[in-house]
């Protein structure tokens, strides 16, 4: 378990983090999402114990990370996967580090075959892909065999059956009880991978709940509903607090009402349905709403660079 309490870092003039305050559980995966500049690196490192917190505290399992006798038994992190010596080989950077914190060779072997290099063991480091590497940086998470895991970006480099192992992974060792904290920019990735969220933005808290608590509360419950009796069913529904919009013919989309009432009273005015189901947003389209205030850097596009742009 990863215990966060008022937790706060700055740097100069600049509060990276702000009074954060979360707890991730063991048994699932926490999804740690966020705008760039948002925390979220500084966060983790100062878990990890490579930052130290301007105030607050983060313990592992009741402790500060670097006052465990075994550390790596107890978390492993993945935070920057080309930080190893670019001139070892894969099995040789785990072997070093294996050594160092009296991990058997065995151990080693068993890494290098889970994440799929046992083919490239030998190569040196330097010459991996982004992918590649990667690949090495969960090995070493993992090298410990730990209860908590802690990866930043993990996916990131990964083809689409890399992308798929590192989902069915993080799964199954939350489901051995393991402490799973995870931060992607894929929102799509994250609403596959994760059953809890912490979302922060400019150093402090947003939001820390289910997924589907996240994408419930940037919904407009709204309901969509096809029917060949449209405009009928527009006039028995419209009243105060109640939206209808209609797209195309023959579709309504209705705010205020459940969707229960909404078929309720279309049964009882034998208005036949086609269609008829609640819209929620994504797990983007949640993020997007509920981080907008937070972002650091907003694109724009001005009238003249799309003139530009189709010229050329």
């Amino acid at each position: 378990m990863i215990e966060v309490a008022e937790l706060s870092k700055r740097y100069g003039d600049k509060l990276a983090v702000d009074s954060l305050t979360f707890t991730v559980r063991p048994g699932i995966v926490t999804g740690f999402l966020g705008p760039n500049g948002a925390g979220k690196s500084t966060t983790m490192r100062m878990i990890v114990g490579l930052d130290a917190p301007t105030s607050g505290t983060v313990t592992v399992d009741g402790r500060p990370y670097a006052d465990h006798s075994a550390p790596l038994h107890t978390m492993g992190a993945l935070l920057e996967a080309k930080a190893v010596h670019t001139g070892r080989s894969a099995y040789n950077h785990l072997l070093a580090m294996a050594a160092t914190t009296g991990i058997s060779r065995k151990r080693v072997d068993e890494v290098i075959d889970l994440v799929g290099l046992r083919d490239v063991a030998r190569k040196r480091a330097g010459g991996f892909s982004l992918g590649m590497g990667q690949r090495l940086g969960i090995a070493s998470a993992l090298l410990g065999d730990p209860d908590t895991v802690i990866l930043d970006e993990p996916v990131n480099g990964l083809d689409p059956e890399g992308v798929l192992w590192i989902r069915n992974l993080l799964k199954d060792l939350a489901a051995e009880g393991r402490t799973v904290f995870v931060s992607s920019h894929l929102m799509s990735e994250m609403a596959l991978t994760a059953e809890h969220l912490v979302v922060i933005g400019r150093g402090r808290l947003i939001a820390d709940l289910s997924v589907a608590e996240f994408t419930a509360s940037a919904s407009q419950n709204s309901v969509r509903v096809r029917s060949p009796q449209a405009t009928q069913l527009r006039d028995l529904l419209i009243d105060d607090g109640v939206t209808i919009t209609s797209t195309e013919r023959g579709h309504l989309e209705i705010t205020g009402l459940s969707l229960e009432e909404i078929g309720d009273r279309a049964l009882a005015a034998r208005i036949p349905l086609h269609e008829l189901f609640a819209q929620q947003a994504s797990l983007e389209e949640a993020f997007m709403e509920l981080t907008r205030d937070s972002v650091e850097y907003h694109a724009t596009t001005t009238p003249e660079l799309v003139s530009t742009a189709k010229e050329s």
